[in-house]
């Protein structure tokens, strides 16, 4: 099963050059539950972004496997995805793709579940979310709270 898992506000930002443009801990503590040890697909700026935040820790996912255009780009401990269609399209069992708005757009048509928070309010940034038929999919799960809206979709049969 692939999964896309990511914040946006309501005019489909998701963040600020490589950053994320608010900081709710309730939200990030959702995503650290949904992600951990688990095996992620990232691009390679979200990789480094992430690695900015982690300095010289490693970052908390199972198996990270990192989507470039750059075939001479080679990062330690992760597998590298040249090929990111031929990749979505055989891959076996379960995927989280967590970023950034690239890959979230060439993997849209390759998802299963949608696992989006709705931020509440409006930010300022230049990394947004493709357009989402929603027809395609079924609202499974809701949780409202003060500050972020979780849902959970899944892709009609």
């Amino acid at each position: 099963m692939i999964s896309l898992i990511w914040a946006m506000d309501k005019n489909n930002l998701v963040g600020i050059d490589d950053k994320i443009p608010w900081h709710i801990k309730e939200d990030l503590l959702y995503y650290k539950a949904k992600t951990n040890g688990q095996i992620v697909l990232m691009g390679d700026q979200t990789y480094y972004s992430l690695k900015g935040y982690y300095k010289d820790k490693p970052l908390p996912y199972g198996k990270i496997y990192v989507a470039t255009i750059d075939k001479n780009l080679v990062i330690d401990g992760c597998e590298m995805v040249y090929d990111i269609i031929d990749f979505l399209k055989n891959f076996d069992g379960d995927l989280w793709v967590v970023g950034g708005a690239t890959i979230y757009k060439l993997s849209l048509p390759y998802a299963n579940r949608l696992y989006i928070s709705f931020v509440k309010g409006e930010y300022k940034g230049n990394r947004y979310f493709p357009q989402i038929n929603f027809d395609d999919y079924m609202l499974i799960w809701e949780n409202d709270t003060e500050k972020v809206r979780y849902t959970i979709f899944e892709r009609k049969k």
